[in-house]
């Protein structure tokens, strides 16, 4: 009778444990192989590969300015990656637009 109550003490880690395993083996059994799966993909790598082979050429072999007409504010790079963020995170609004076309005149 021991047995049997140190058996259900630990019943739902034996459950868990068997329904671990199977979902393991129905993983293993049922997923597609590598080959499958990068064949389907392989357009989509190669072109993240070419594109980012790119971008680390450009940034090797580019001059960028070693300082930015802003004065105090760092390197040219900086300000230009600090202002295109807030661009894209909407930190420069229709005003500033709007702005630089009142300044044509």
């Amino acid at each position: 009778m021991e047995f049997r109550e140190k058996l259900l003490k630990f019943k739902f880690h034996i459950v868990f444990a068997f329904i671990f395993s199977l979902l393991t083996v129905a993983l293993v059994t049922y997923s597609p192989g590598f080959f499958t799966v990068l064949s389907y993909f392989w357009p989509l790598f190669l072109s993240t590969t070419l594109f980012l082979a790119t971008v680390y050429f450009f940034a090797r072999h580019s001059d960028f300015p070693a300082s930015s007409t802003i004065p105090g504010e760092g390197s040219g790079l900086k300000v230009a990656a600090e202002g295109l963020l807030d661009y894209v995170v909407g930190g420069q609004h229709e005003e500033t637009l709007f702005e630089g076309f009142t300044k044509l005149d």
